[in-house]
């Protein structure tokens, strides 16, 4: 199957490098390019792409707004390319929708397999943007009105919320299933509730709700 993919960056040299790489893969076809936020929502909307690349700051629409509403618009994917790791939009890009996060000096390999794993449904973030870091922009944040409240956990059961505590310590289901002494499959079947019972898209808002409700706590 091709991932289909559209690739929005203000920087020309940039967004031709990313699309250049991208379209050179058998399995990766790039159907548009879009120099600002409104372009790549334009563009998403007129080619249906399986993934949108796209840069956390961008002129006329910013990433976070546009990651916004595509997230809402439907099934296309968002990864985000930013410059530093510690950007102070990356909390709020998370929370807009955004399943995964790249440097801008990633790797051609690295790259490639992001938007592999991203556009299969998976959640990924750069190495240095861990969940100590989103920890950390929650602990900024923990007072915004829009946090989901701790009582929101009450639909979980007890293997339900002891799964997204390990998924907020960034454990893999293989890892989970060795902690809890329960194969992957039972493992899968705890997240794929938790993320059904709270409404969350992928791995990384369940991150995100672990800290918010104070079921994860940070520097934990």
């Amino acid at each position: 199957m091709t991932v289909r993919v559209v690739v929005a960056d203000d920087q020309e040299l940039v967004r031709a490098g990313f699309s250049m790489i991208l379209d050179a893969q058998p399995d990766i076809e790039v159907v548009a390019e879009a120099g600002d936020g409104a372009q790549a929502v334009a563009a998403v909307r007129e080619h249906r792409p399986d993934l949108l690349l796209l840069d956390i700051r961008m002129p006329v629409m910013d990433g976070i707004e546009a990651a916004r509403v595509v997230c809402a618009d439907g099934e296309c994917r968002v990864l985000m390319l930013t410059t530093f790791d510690l950007d102070d939009y990356v909390y709020d890009a998370l929370r807009a929708g955004a399943s995964g996060f790249l440097l801008k000096d990633v790797r051609r390999d690295d790259l490639v397999h992001a938007v592999r794993v991203v556009a299969a449904g998976e959640s990924l973030l750069a190495p240095s943007v861990t969940t100590k870091l989103i920890a950390e922009f929650t602990a900024r944040t923990a007072a915004r009105p829009s946090a989901p409240p701790p009582e929101r956990l009450s639909a979980l059961t007890a293997r339900e919320r002891e799964t997204l505590r390990m998924i907020a310590r960034g454990l893999s289901n293989a890892e989970i299933a060795q902690e809890m002494v329960v194969s992957e499959h039972t493992v899968k079947t705890h997240v794929s509730n938790v993320l059904t019972k709270l409404g969350l898209r992928d791995r990384v808002q369940a991150v995100i709700a672990a800290y918010e409700t104070g079921l994860a706590v940070p520097g934990a």
